[in-house]
């Protein structure tokens, strides 16, 4: 049985990390992009939620008043599908590859 040495010099110290660098970031500019529209659908669907509460009338709380705007298609439904839709291009941005 024979050991092997090796012999370094002081002139081979750090010449293994001496490949250049490549970049590292799993997400792109295509991902940002995607993640930016994501985003942008959320703040809509949460914006088009926002009104008068069920016992408001002109900002003031009334008890003897009934709103029904609560109910209106805006916000039962087309503000939660615009959150739904953008949490979906939310996860598209995250697994989508470079």
């Amino acid at each position: 049985m024979s050991k092997k040495t090796t012999k370094f010099s002081a002139s081979d110290f750090g010449k293994e990390n001496e490949t250049p660098a490549e970049n590292t970031f799993y997400f792109g500019a295509q991902n940002y992009k995607w993640m930016l529209i994501g985003l942008a659908f959320i703040v809509v669907g949460f914006l088009l939620m926002m009104g008068a509460d069920a016992n408001t009338v002109d900002g003031k709380f009334d008890p003897n008043a009934w709103n029904d705007d609560i109910f209106s298609i805006r916000r039962i439904r087309i503000a939660p599908l615009f959150i739904v839709i953008g949490f979906a291009v939310e996860v598209y941005a995250i697994l989508k590859r470079k």
